[in-house]
């Protein structure tokens, strides 16, 4: 199996310098391909091949003598990954690729032609100290490629991938079944709720307030930049406050349980509702989803999905019964068929248990 391991690096002047002029050039070849590749289709209805996009890049750079200044390579990653983006979009996947504007994230990949690692050093093309990175663990094995990115906090950071061979961890006799809330983050079929923080309407008030002060300074001004540094940075802290908490869940889980039930949400879809987006959003059900996932491959953990459209709340776990409707607002409810009290919440986890695991049979 392939696993990334990200790190947080501090680059020297020299290498800061470096960077912001690949992260400049990476996004220029972008931009200008894209724009090849969209007048190219549209004025002559012609799509141009991968191929002759790389040989473009040789009269690319005899016209602009500043991208000689960074490896090569850059460039060739930033056409494979635009050729990727492409194919998603034409398998529908993915919306048009967009441009790229230097005030987002930014970030380059490099194979093992612009970077090298040993004992514990990373080195990249162009620069002759290695990357001063924060180790929190050992890489299983030596990277195959690297991703160098800048995030908007002006934070650096590294992902590399490599190798690893997974250890199964030991089998239970534990099955759970979960149902995603805004209310609890989840609850599980045995009762048990799980708060949701709330990271965004917990930081909303001092991000309304920088975002005041934002809008009232100029266009282009250092101070303008200082707040946008502080807006950024808080909105970094929510990010990592709530991947944290995912991760630590969703390790719980994993560790815990042999199978998992859940519910397989259209999210994206969900998140057009203009009450609850922002609050669908701050909870970050897909990313839970996406970890118990590859979590559960690497220790041979079993995740089942059960369809989206099946009534797991409008169900009775005891009996079958099911209610035409069931709003919202409803949180407890008796079941006119067997008279039994149920917890909207907690029968939506047992019936997603029980169609999870009929599933497997």
């Amino acid at each position: 199996m392939k696993r990334a391991y990200k790190e947080r690096f501090y680059p020297t002047e020299q290498q800061t310098e470096l960077l912001a002029k690949s992260f400049g050039c990476a996004r220029f070849v972008w931009n200008n391909t894209l724009k090849h590749r969209t007048d190219a289709y549209y004025e002559r209805g012609e799509s141009i091949a991968h191929s002759v996009l790389e040989k473009r890049l040789v009269p690319l750079k005899a016209e602009f003598e500043w991208l000689k200044e960074v490896s090569s390579v850059i460039f060739q990653q930033c056409l494979r990954d635009q050729q990727e983006a492409f194919k998603n979009f034409w398998d529908k996947r993915t919306k048009y690729p967009r441009f790229k504007s230097k005030h987002d994230r930014q970030s380059i990949r490099l194979t093992k032609a612009a970077f090298h690692y040993n004992d514990g050093q990373l080195f990249i093309a162009k620069s002759k100290e290695p990357l001063n990175v924060r180790w929190s663990r050992n890489l299983s094995s030596e990277p195959s490629s690297i991703t160098i990115s800048k995030d908007r906090a002006g934070r650096y950071f590294v992902s590399m991938l490599c190798e690893f061979e997974s250890k199964p961890m030991p089998v239970t006799a534990k099955t759970v079944g979960i149902d995603l809330g805004l209310n609890n983050l989840f609850i599980t079929d045995d009762g048990i709720k799980i708060d949701n923080p709330r990271h965004t309407k917990r930081y909303e008030n001092k991000l309304a307030y920088l975002q005041r002060k934002l809008v009232k300074k100029k266009k282009g001004s250092k101070n303008r930049d200082k707040i946008r540094q502080k807006v950024a940075r808080l909105h970094a802290k929510i990010a990592d406050s709530r991947l944290d908490n995912l991760h630590k869940l969703s390790r719980k889980l994993i560790n815990e349980n042999q199978v998992i039930c859940v519910e397989s949400l259209a999210v994206k879809n969900m998140i057009r509702n203009p009450k609850l987006a922002k609050h669908i959003a701050d909870a970050s059900w897909g990313e839970f989803i996406r970890q118990l996932k590859y979590k559960a491959e690497w220790a041979g953990r079993t995740i089942a999905e059960i369809d989206r459209f099946f009534p797991s709340s409008k169900r009775c776990s005891s009996c079958g019964f099911v209610h035409e409707s069931m709003p919202l607002n409803i949180r407890n409810w008796t079941c006119p068929e067997c008279k039994t009290l149920q917890d909207r919440d907690i029968n939506a986890a047992m019936n997603i248990r029980t169609v999870g695991l009929a599933g497997l049979v």
